[in-house]
């Protein structure tokens, strides 16, 4: 355990990240397409007319929270804690869909699939998406909201 971060879980994370690479590296090999979550929900939900064929998008799309599902009932649940109103949720939802349509992308297409083929445009897009989660704590923190 790390003395700063008490709830750290590092091998867990170590697996889940190993686990996102992996397949990452099958949509890329095996299809030719990016593992870009916002790409395949909307091609998924019929937003997107081309891409990765639609049937696989949608078994993607279903199999994120089909696996956590799966992990929370193998572990024995998983600790979440939301607002108490839906509205900060519904913002924040329609804030970080506008934010990949304007992006072209995602932080798993850009941070992840991006980032490993070294490509500019990602690399770009991460520093972008890593400095607004600074100022966002920074300034949440500073509001007394965390």
């Amino acid at each position: 355990m790390l003395a700063a971060f008490p709830h750290a879980m590092p091998l867990e994370g170590l697996i889940g990240g190993l686990m996102i690479g992996v397949a990452a590296a099958v949509m890329l090999l095996g299809l030719g397409r990016i593992a870009g979550v916002s790409g395949l929900a909307a091609r998924a939900t019929g937003i997107a007319d081309s891409g990765t064929p639609r049937g696989i998008a949608i078994a993607f799309i279903i199999g994120v929270p089909l696996g956590a599902l799966l992990i929370s009932l193998i572990t024995g649940g998983i600790e979440t804690r939301f607002p108490p109103s839906v509205i900060p949720l519904v913002i924040g939802g329609l804030l970080v869909g506008y934010g990949t349509r304007l992006g072209s992308g995602c932080t798993s297409g850009h941070g992840v699939c991006g980032m490993s083929r070294l490509s500019p445009r990602s690399l770009i897009a991460t520093a972008i998406f890593m400095a607004s989660g600074f100022v966002t704590v920074a300034l949440m923190r500073a509001g007394g909201f965390l």
